[in-house]
């Protein structure tokens, strides 16, 4: 059952707040990630073959451990926001926004009637029945989440309608696909893409809208703080559990190593 968003109460607190990505299919995975601590999660449909029903399982696993779990989906189509959200995802990421356009579709696939068109269907976000549909109605308005990562400059130059739109609950910085849109692939830290954060985040700031950073070295998020930045998305899961195999299996290495011999 569709439970509170504390995610979205703590960014309306401005309380700090960190996520991953989740690329590796295993809902044990997304159940470790929140016994670990983090506030949330974003399971990622936009660059990984995860399968819905993998979702619906990893969306348990979140709920299991007290987190909150959102869905990247490929784009704002209203079908697959549908399928998610009906799974039990507290909200919705939208990656590549360009548009104001395309902030009204995924706000409209994300809500119900009076703010949008959302298809109605029962299930397990009204605890089968447990919470009735119009009850349901109103706490999914209030509680489902809808960000959109502004990844290109055409979303630069679009931010402040984008942020215009009613509904629009966060914003996610994407510099590395901001980088190959700028001309400069695989430079998030080059000064057209700073410049660019920063035009994002001031008119985040000016909008009332909270934004998601995604720090890159170990100075930007005291930076990122300075400018009242209180959410961060600290990388994905896959990178983070190959970097630990890794240093692991370093250090095991170096603890076998032959010990030298006195006077060699």
């Amino acid at each position: 059952m569709l439970r509170p968003n504390k995610l979205k109460r703590a960014l309306e607190a401005g309380t700090p707040v960190f996520g991953l990505i989740n690329s590796v299919p295993a809902p044990l995975l997304v159940e470790m990630i929140g016994y670990a601590g983090y506030d949330f999660v974003i399971l990622d449909l936009e660059h990984t073959c995860m399968n819905l029903e993998t979702v619906e399982h990893a969306l348990r696993a979140a709920e299991c451990a007290g987190m909150t779990a959102l869905v990247r989906v490929p784009g704002p189509n209203a079908q697959v926001i549908l399928r998610v959200l009906d799974a039990g995802a507290q909200g919705v990421v939208i990656p590549h926004v360009s548009s104001a356009e395309e902030a009204r579709l995924a706000v409209s696939a994300s809500r119900y009637h009076p703010l949008g068109s959302r298809g109605i269907s029962g299930g397990r976000t009204t605890g089968f029945g447990t919470l009735g549909l119009k009850d349901y109605f109103a706490l999914a308005n209030k509680e489902i989440l809808v960000a959109v990562m502004i990844e290109d400059r055409a979303g630069v130059d679009a931010i402040d309608s984008i942020l215009a739109v009613p509904g629009i609950d966060l914003v996610i910085e994407g510099a590395v696909d901001l980088s190959q849109s700028f001309g400069v692939p695989g430079e998030p830290l080059h000064h057209d893409v700073l410049a660019a954060l920063g035009h994002i985040a001031s008119c985040s700031r000016a909008a009332g809208v909270p934004l998601c950073a995604v720090p890159r070295d170990d100075h930007q998020i005291a930076e990122w703080r300075q400018q009242g930045v209180n959410a961060f998305l600290i990388g994905d899961d896959r990178g983070i559990a190959f970097r630990a195999l890794k240093s692991h299996l370093g250090d095991w290495r170096n603890k076998s190593a032959p010990l030298s011999t006195p006077g060699n």
